[in-house]
């Protein structure tokens, strides 16, 4: 269920997002051409399997010289989007970050994953991996062009998708 607010956002919208801000609930919450988009915690299946992810492909990352990082801010402050991981090419030291060479999405219910595929490749960034923890399904996108197309590997870290996805202890 989405709600939009035209016009000036009403105080007691305002009252909930400082609160979520004063509580640390916003770390995934995210601006699109200026929507503030709210986005709940995820599932703990959604945590656990981002941090396999990260286990599983820092070592591939460190052999070619790029650097791992949890979730970030990819855009600029009126438009940016939050994916759970990434590679970069040197070590980011701004809040929002311009790209990324890899980009790490865990699908969640409800989550808009799919919707942020255009926007990452006008932001540059060259692979995506997703991963589905209800399915048991990994996926690997390269970008050509405006768009990102399947793959089975990953072209930046050498790493097949079944490679990646045999290291994965899947939640049952």
């Amino acid at each position: 269920m989405k709600t939009l607010f035209l016009g000036e956002r009403p105080k007691e919208l305002e009252a909930f997002l400082d609160r979520r801000r004063a509580l640390g609930q916003d770390g995934y919450d995210e601006v699109w051409e200026g929507v503030y988009h709210v986005a709940p915690m995820a599932h703990p299946w959604h945590g656990y399997v981002d941090g396999q992810l990260g286990v599983v492909l820092a070592p591939y990352g460190r052999r070619v010289g790029l650097l791992w990082t949890t979730a970030f801010n990819l855009g600029d402050p009126d438009d940016f989007r939050v994916p759970d991981g990434g590679f970069h090419r040197t070590l980011p030291s701004t809040v929002y970050v311009p790209t990324a060479a890899i980009l790490v999405e865990v699908v969640s219910p409800d989550d808009e994953t799919w919707e942020k595929f255009g926007f990452y490749a006008a932001r540059g960034v060259d692979e995506i991996c997703t991963a589905e923890p209800l399915e048991r399904r990994l996926r690997w996108w390269r970008r050509d062009g405006d768009l990102f197309v399947d793959a089975d590997a990953s072209s930046l870290l050498g790493v097949t998708v079944a490679e990646v996805t045999g290291k994965i202890d899947w939640p049952r």
